[in-house]
């Protein structure tokens, strides 16, 4: 089971509509569902996809460098397919996790490095408020 908030599945389906006809590519991240507002029915140490890196953040660097030097290590990947195609490809860059989107733009689905299907549950959580 995979597990994703409201918030960041709005904000993904978001990036989606708004970049159509061109496909995203987004890395997410994983906050352990003890901190999380909402998420007290799972194990405390379990991974849910809370939070993602803007798709702009390390070009500046990666194209001087040619290497992405502007983001950690992400658990996840969001893609978006607009030509409607609900399945992996070679095409895609792949993570443990991938989460695909195609249009109308209101659901996502997981899938593993090598194209099966994953379960997906969203949940009303909310990570802890955080400051620069």
């Amino acid at each position: 089971m995979r597990y994703i908030t409201r918030g960041l599945r709005s904000v993904l389906l978001d990036f989606a509509r708004e970049r159509e006809p061109e496909p995203v590519s987004i890395e997410l991240t994983v906050t352990r569902a003890g901190t999380l507002r909402g998420a007290e029915s799972l194990s405390t140490d379990t991974p849910v996809f809370t939070h993602f890196y803007h798709p702009s953040t390390g070009q500046s660097v990666n194209a001087v460098f040619g290497m992405d030097l502007g983001k950690p290590r992400s658990d996840g990947r969001f893609v978006s397919h607009p030509e409607g195609r609900r399945e992996l490809s070679t095409q895609d860059d792949l993570h443990e996790v991938v989460f695909l989107a195609v249009p109308p733009w209101n659901e996502i689905t997981a899938f593993d490095r090598s194209g099966t299907t994953l379960p997906v549950t969203v949940l009303d959580a909310e990570p802890p408020a955080e400051s620069v």
